[in-house]
């Protein structure tokens, strides 16, 4: 058996945003919108005390991948849809342990969202700041999925490109679009569905790491099967004292934290 799970070293992060940055761009994901982050790679970040006798912390959030996954169990799915017999959740466990989302089957209703610990069906201000965060984000029904490259307004009309001219003349949408090609995984996802971290499976069903993995510079990210004891990480799990978010909820995160946040790291 295989069980892929990921640790952060705070030790090392410097908050820097790459990670954010890369899995933006290697999942194709969307702006901040009507509540919804779209960040499947965010920071929670708390900043105590009043200048110069202030402390700054920062911890890289992602979907935890729980081996007891409250939003697979709630998860209503499509069994209509999906055919007797057949697997009917639109939230779903890899023989890996990752928790993907097969958007043919959502009903964009919304309940993971309300049940992950981790999650906010809408997030406030706060999240701005790094207060708050959100793993799982919904599209809404009915509306344009990626509206910056729909829209046909130009910053200085006559002189700049709207998004809707640039997607045109990139013949994509997103002009950027990085499109891979995973199965029931989408490289763009469309309206009335939700979205999350998938631990970048079309890349490590190919022998790859995850983007935000690839990406950070202070290489403070080791991804890889907990239950190998020959692994980087299940060594590391066992050499160093580490700490999972909200482990209180029960819900068996996958995303485990070693060491403290400096910003001088």
């Amino acid at each position: 058996m295989t069980r892929l799970g990921m640790v952060i070293d705070l030790s090392k992060c410097n908050g820097c945003g790459a990670c954010a940055f890369a899995c933006k761009a290697e999942n194709n994901t969307r702006d901040r919108a009507d509540g919804q982050s779209f960040n499947w790679a965010d920071f929670l970040m708390k900043t105590e005390g009043t200048f110069p006798n202030t402390r700054h912390s920062v911890i890289p959030v992602l979907c935890n991948h729980c081996s007891d996954a409250p939003c697979i169990k709630v998860c209503p799915g499509n069994p209509k849809k999906a055919g007797p017999g057949k697997p009917y959740k639109a939230l779903y466990k890899t023989p890996e342990g990752i928790t993907l989302h097969n958007p043919e089957l959502c009903v964009g209703c919304g309940d993971c969202q309300r049940k992950c610990p981790y999650s906010h069906d809408r997030l406030d201000d706060s999240s701005l700041e790094g207060a708050s965060y959100s793993v799982i984000s919904l599209n809404p029904m009915d509306e344009d999925a990626q509206p910056r490259w729909s829209d046909k307004s130009a910053a200085i009309p006559g002189c700049t490109a709207s998004g809707a001219e640039v997607a045109a003349l990139a013949g994509a949408t997103p002009p950027m679009l990085n499109k891979w090609q995973g199965g029931e995984l989408q490289p763009v996802r469309s309206d009335d569905v939700i979205e999350k971290c998938t631990f970048c499976y079309h890349r490590v069903l190919n022998g790859l790491q995850p983007a935000c993995v690839d990406a950070c510079p202070a290489r403070a990210r080791i991804f890889g099967d907990q239950d190998d004891p020959n692994s980087q990480i299940s060594q590391l799990l066992k050499q160093e004292k580490s700490f999972r978010l909200q482990e209180e909820k029960g819900t068996k995160p996958n995303v485990h934290y070693i060491g403290k946040y400096s910003p001088r790291g």
